[in-house]
């Protein structure tokens, strides 16, 4: 798997292969806490890593195109939300109040948008995200159809 340099030598516990790894075996559940229980490493070294880097969503694309195969797959949509009951939404820019399909209403936290790639040997892996951002008035079909665009391009 080719992976991109990093950009500021690592002293976390977390590395960029762990983290894909994750990704692609955790794609409905990938929160820092499950990482951490996973691996058997602290949530602090997983914050120090996701914080160090800005990792986009060519560079989820380029670590996982090698394992797919291309054609006669299927492309499937969700979103989900990464509960945050205790962050203040003023002093943080992604959390929200967003609705939750969990608890069946709305609740605070990060509303994650991923995009999933299934291939004709079922094989399926994330290619595409996006954190929903409120202030850019955006409706999910459009994070959506971004990221088609992006995929189809």
């Amino acid at each position: 798997m080719t992976m991109r340099k990093l950009t500021k030598p690592s002293t976390a516990s977390c590395t960029l292969v762990i983290y894909v790894f994750f990704l692609l075996c955790e794609p409905k559940n990938a929160t820092c806490t499950r990482l951490a229980k996973i691996f058997s490493l602290s949530h602090d070294s997983v914050n120090r890593f996701l914080e160090r880097e800005n990792y986009s969503p060519h560079d989820l694309w380029e670590a996982v195109k090698s394992k797919i195969n291309i054609n006669g797959g299927t492309l499937n949509v969700d979103d989900t939300v990464l509960d945050k009951p205790h962050s203040d939404p003023l002093k943080t820019d992604l959390i929200d109040y967003f609705w939750s399909g969990k608890h069946k209403r709305s609740v605070k936290g990060i509303n994650l948008i991923t995009l999933f790639y299934t291939d004709i040997n079922q094989v399926s892996v994330p290619i595409n995200f996006r954190v929903v951002d409120k202030s850019l008035c955006k409706t999910k079909n459009e994070y959506f159809r971004e990221m088609l665009e992006e995929v189809l391009s």
